[in-house]
């Protein structure tokens, strides 16, 4: 089994994930045809994710970031034009729905936010927002943000500080670093730590309470847009 991802191989993804992103469906199964694409083209990669999956379950990774009905802690970022962004500034408009992304390079994080853009009217419908958190520098949050054409804002967590205070921040480790050589991290990041988010979604009620969560270590499972939507009408009926 080959531990490097080939030109040709590259090239399979890349219209694996085109194939993906544009076929009808939910974005549940969007990201289910893409990982069954990536075991087939790439599978030393997959089973990689396997075991960095099973590793971040048994040390319960994710498991106390905020809850429903705890307080969401605060944050002050910079969005992609270097304009700090605060919660309780977006909290004063509205729900928002915080969405922790692991990066512009990451297919399933371009599959979600694709999906929620989608679904803009609907939330935008609800008095609600979207903003996204990544550990990028604003070069990256810029391209992510034009790139999918994001209607909200796209914050720089350097150095994943915000998501460590959450209980999301997680090491990649050795065997993953290799798999992900091509992919120049340390240009993302500013920095050579190899450490991501756990994507996550929190919405946020006006109380600046959590109304509801989805936290999963496995990177190719995301909230599913109805959820999203349900639990954004449920935190705008009760402000």
């Amino acid at each position: 089994m080959t531990t490097t991802l080939t030109p040709a191989n590259a090239e399979r993804l890349r219209q694996a994930f085109l194939q993906c992103r544009d076929m009808e469906g939910t974005l549940s199964e969007q990201l289910q045809a893409y990982a069954m694409a990536g075991r087939e083209i790439f599978p030393a990669y997959s089973d990689a994710v396997d075991r960095l999956v099973a590793r971040i379950d048994e040390n319960g990774g994710g498991a106390n970031a905020p809850r429903p009905g705890e307080a969401m802690p605060p944050f002050l970022l910079p969005d992609e034009t270097g304009r700090l962004v605060s919660l309780k500034s977006l909290l004063s408009k509205g729900p928002v729905a915080v969405m922790f992304y692991r990066g512009h390079w990451c297919p399933y994080c371009r599959l979600n936010v694709r999906a929620v853009i989608q679904a803009q009217d609907r939330i935008a419908a609800l008095g609600a927002q979207v903003v996204a958190i990544m550990p990028e520098v604003q070069a990256f949050t810029e391209k992510f943000k034009s790139d999918a054409n994001a209607p909200f804002p796209v914050l720089t967590d350097l150095d994943n500080g915000y998501a460590l205070s959450l209980n999301l921040a997680i090491w990649l480790g050795t065997e993953i670093q290799r798999l992900l050589s091509y992919q120049d991290m340390s240009n993302f990041h500013g920095n050579d730590g190899w450490v991501l988010p756990i994507p996550a979604t929190f919405v946020v009620g006006r109380d600046g309470l959590v109304k509801a969560r989805f936290v999963d270590p496995d990177f190719r499972k995301r909230m599913a847009i109805d959820d999203l939507i349900a639990a954004l009408r449920s935190a705008s009926e009760e402000s």
